[in-house]
């Protein structure tokens, strides 16, 4: 039997979980659909996912579909939980992107399908709640067309919009033709010849959505069942059905990890290639540790069963990988984890309750941080302080109310503040000789630090001959340097500049007669990580580093009569409108807003535009701070900017 891996992604409320109970109800897998209202739908099983009617975490069912097993992947909508879509995108054969028909097209929407687009993983369209007072055809069709994609096939007509009367009547209508002959040569010949025939526009269009070329639209209702037999047959009919040689090379990629009751851990999997067994021992990571599968269980026919083997196509849960992460390739690495969406710009410090145990709560922080490889944890061992990096509020209330409910641990969290980044202004060079001066480590480490494009990353070169001295010692110096980028003079990380090592020097090992080695009088690579932060941190101070925090770029609709209250809070929010276009009773603004506001703008978004605004915002760059004092970020190493407080922290670690 083929086996398709399809995603369902949407805004939030659209109404994706509704529509995923009704496909499986459809499928004949469940006798009732689930309500997200009522908490008892099949694939939001977290207490939490229930309480707030939201899906958190991505959940896979499966059914038959004639002659295809669908696993089907739900994952969240609200945007601060785009690290579990980000994770399942790399395992998909496609795509079912929900549009609600009252809301259409929403910011988050816009998002997902730039992501799917740039991928190009085929993608249906499926637009909801066409039972819904105020639901429209034309409209979101047009709207789908302006701000998602042209390159749109209507697959059928609504009758009774807006009632529980509504239906769905599949068809392809004349603008298929037309959207379909601008990617299909023989296609727009048999146009121009008049001798276009049914089997040839629906073998177009099976082509052209395979390659992602062009995406066909459903509408429905998943309250009422309308358009979803049709959805149904076009998922079977027009999507890819997943590939790979179960008899070729192990290859797959781990996009869920969970933690069982009693701590152990399920790795989720998607096998492109090869068979998997149980006892089967197998390397998977970037450094390629090994371990042995202890168990199997395979999505299939409506759940997940134990079975011995998982072959290429499908997707399991696998046990025995204790270090196992999220991304990790299994076997052959088919190609590095990727990450679609921009980084959390947001970070906050989170506060133990009384009688919490610290320890305690940084075990199960580091336990959630292994399910969302977004989402950083930062521990301050000197304060006693851990911080976590965010996209969002509502990922904060989650974060407490998970650790209060799974781990038994009550939390508050510190204001949040933007995560910057610092960005050199010049080039600066510092050097450190061996036995000489002030330096107490046996080392010469000589560093220059030149501006690099953004996006470019940290580069590491060298000036020396890469045989003046042994090569660990080469590889300690630019391990630190990576390390203490992470943390430039204001605290916080420098991701883009050139590092050239422009001298180095060692003192080579030294014995006394009838003795051994002599560390005290022999350079280690000790030394030289000891040394480098010193050297790094002055040629940083000499280039001058400058304060750089993230911007999103929003766009906001709204009443055009409420531009007067809007413009003066967008004026004290930092907001840099930069176009206004007005479209009848409405306009448009977009622009450039700090992250750190965006929350504020959300909230006070409808009580200035009559609760008719609509904003869009998404991460776009990093622009230098230019208002109010210079955020500082608190240090969690040893702290070289004072170098007699890190001589002392560091000589002491060392035994010195």
């Amino acid at each position: 039997m083929h086996v398709l891996n399809l995603g369902i992604l949407a805004h939030v409320d659209a109404g994706k979980t509704s529509l995923t109970e009704r496909l499986l109800h459809s499928a004949g897998v469940i006798d009732e659909v689930g309500s997200v209202d009522d908490g008892n739908t099949r694939t939001d099983t977290l207490a939490l996912e229930r309480q707030r009617g939201i899906t958190i975490k991505s959940a896979v069912v499966s059914f038959p579909l004639d002659g295809v097993t669908v696993n089907l992947i739900d994952t969240p909508g609200h945007p601060d939980f785009i690290a579990e879509v980000e994770r399942v995108l790399g395992v998909l054969d496609g795509v079912v992107l929900v549009v609600s028909a009252v809301e259409g097209v929403q910011a988050q929407t816009r998002v997902l399908m730039r992501t799917l687009q740039r991928l190009r993983i085929p993608t249906l369209l499926f637009v909801n709640k066409i039972d819904r007072r105020g639901a429209r055809y034309e409209e979101v069709l047009r709207a789908i067309s302006a701000r998602l994609t042209p390159a749109l096939v209507p697959m059928g007509t609504t009758t009774g919009l807006g009632t529980r009367r509504a239906r769905f009547t599949p068809g392809l209508g004349p603008a298929a033709l037309d959207v379909l002959a601008g990617h299909d040569d023989t296609l727009l010949s048999a146009y121009v010849e008049n001798t276009v025939t049914d089997a040839l526009l629906h073998t177009s269009l099976i082509a052209q959505t395979r390659e992602a070329l062009v995406h066909p639209v459903f509408f429905g209702s998943a309250a009422t069942g309308a358009g979803v037999d049709a959805l149904l047959a076009g998922v079977e009919d027009l999507l890819p059905p997943a590939d790979g040689d179960a008899d070729g090379p192990l290859s797959g990629t781990v996009f869920k990890v969970e933690r069982g009751p009693a701590g152990e851990k399920a790795a989720y999997a998607r096998l492109f290639s090869g068979t998997l067994r149980t006892r089967d021992r197998i390397p998977f990571g970037t450094d390629g540790t090994e371990g042995r599968i202890t168990a199997i269980s395979v999505f299939g026919q409506g759940t997940d069963t134990r079975g011995d083997a998982v072959v290429a196509g499908q997707i399991a849960r696998l046990w025995g990988l204790g270090d196992i992460r999220i991304g990790d390739a299994i076997g052959e690495p088919r190609k590095a984890y990727e990450h679609f969406f921009a980084p959390p710009t947001l970070e906050t410090v989170v506060v133990p309750g009384p009688a919490v145990n610290s320890g305690a709560l940084h075990l199960a922080l580091t336990q959630l941080a292994e399910q969302d490889p977004l989402i950083g944890l930062r521990h301050d061992e000197r304060r006693q302080e851990t911080s976590v990096s965010l996209y969002g509020e509502v990922q904060k209330e989650v974060i407490q109310a998970t650790l209060a409910e799974e781990y038994g641990l009550g939390v508050t969290f510190r204001e949040t503040t933007p995560l910057c980044v610092e960005r050199l202004v010049g080039t600066g060079q510092a050097v450190e000789f061996n036995k000489k001066d002030a330096n107490p480590f046996l080392a010469t480490v000589g560093l220059r630090v030149e501006p690099a494009p953004v996006g470019s990353g940290v580069g590491f070169r060298l000036e020396v001959e890469l045989g003046s001295m042994p090569y660990a010692f080469f590889k300690a110096v630019e391990d630190t340097v990576r390390e203490t980028l992470d943390q430039g003079p204001y605290g916080w990380q420098i991701p883009d500049c050139t590092v050239t090592m422009t001298h180095a020097g060692y003192s080579p090992r030294q014995s006394h007669a009838h003795q051994g080695f002599d560390k005290s009088m022999s350079s280690t690579g000790a030394d030289f990580r000891g040394l480098t932060p010193l050297v790094l941190v002055e040629a940083l101070r000499r280039a001058g580093t400058r304060v750089h925090e993230p911007m999103h770029r929003f766009r906001i609709e709204a009443p055009a009569d409420t531009l007067g209250a809007l413009l003066p809070v967008l004026a004290a929010l930092a907001a840099v409108p930069q176009t206004t276009e007005t479209r009848g009773a409405g306009c448009i603004l977009a622009g450039t807003v700090p992250a750190a506001r965006v929350h504020e703008l959300e909230q006070r978004l409808p009580g200035l535009t009559r609760g008719e605004g609509e904003l869009e915002s998404v991460f776009d760059h990093y622009a230098p701070v230019t208002h109010g004092t210079v955020p500082r970020r608190s240090r969690t190493d040893h702290n070289p900017l004072n170098r007699k407080e890190y001589l002392l922290n560091v000589t002491r670690r060392m035994g010195g």
